[in-house]
């Protein structure tokens, strides 16, 4: 397996001669209650399986399918929330923004500034990003191929950061599908910089619900094998204690009761990719 230079982001550090690391936590912010006890509960879970654990939650879900669907609390309250979540479990912070006025703010809680990937070639947001110093995770657009991210990657540490985290999420096939090439994660390894799959948004139906974006839950299991088999270096799963009560991306959500066992599978899986 080709080296990347490790990156870290708070206690937890991504890349060649580190564990698989993972990214975790509801969609959206639904409440500061909800976040902080899922947040409590992933730490512990992460703690018994001895792996490194990012929480994640969005305050904006700025790509929503309807304009009736929750979107989050907003900046202001969404940051508090995470900077609580921080303060009680000790956990890294991943959150996305979607416009430059929202980098310098979210530079002060997060660890790690995420770019979603419909706004992979927004190179005003990308730099900004870029020059807080933070880690920046950028995910693939579904509409480029692995190759395309060169440019991507380097309008990030052509801004002085080399903290980059490139994510996998899948690419459009025809409607209301996306399919993830495993060929994607050595390809993507290639650029220099660890790798995450992003389970969850692989497994949307983006439109396919009824207003809302569908999603194939029950491929959580072998699609996260297939990465870790491919090389990964992290793997991104958004965790609902109540799936179908999840006020986004409740289709493709992870149940809680499932991630302990998960993970433990996931962890020996690895340790035999990385010792081949």
């Amino acid at each position: 397996m080709q080296a990347v230079s490790p990156v870290s982001a708070g206690s937890v550090t991504f890349g060649t001669g580190h564990p698989l690391a993972f990214i975790m936590g509801p969609c959206v912010i639904e409440s500061e209650a909800h976040a902080v006890d899922l947040a409590v509960a992933l730490a512990a879970i992460a703690k018994r399986a001895s792996v490194p654990l990012v929480f994640k939650a969005s305050f904006d879900k700025a790509n929503r399918t309807s304009l009736s669907s929750y979107r989050g609390p907003g900046m202001a309250e969404g940051l508090r929330v995470l900077a609580k979540v921080k303060a009680r479990t000790g956990l890294p912070i991943l959150t996305d923004v979607h416009d430059i006025t929202q980098v310098d703010p979210v530079a002060d809680v997060a660890d790690i500034i995420q770019i979603p990937a419909f706004l992979s070639r927004q190179t005003d947001l990308i730099v900004a990003a870029a020059r807080t110093g933070r880690v920046v995770n950028v995910k693939k657009g579904q509409f480029l191929a692995p190759a395309d991210m060169r440019h991507v990657v380097a309008k990030i540490t052509e801004s002085g950061n080399r903290n980059v985290l490139v994510t996998e999420r899948g690419v459009s096939f025809g409607y209301h599908n996306l399919v993830v090439d495993p060929r994607a994660f050595p390809m993507l390894r290639a650029l220099g910089f660890p790798v995450i799959f992003d389970v969850t948004h692989s497994l949307q139906l983006p439109g396919a619900g009824d207003g809302v974006t569908g999603g194939l839950a029950e491929y959580i299991e072998p699609m996260s094998q297939a990465g870790v088999g491919a090389g990964v270096d992290g793997l991104f799963m958004e965790v609902h204690e109540d799936p179908s009560r999840a006020r986004s991306d409740a289709a493709n959500a992870l149940n809680l009761s499932l991630v302990e066992p998960l993970l433990h599978r996931l962890v020996a899986l690895d340790k035999i990719v990385r010792h081949a």
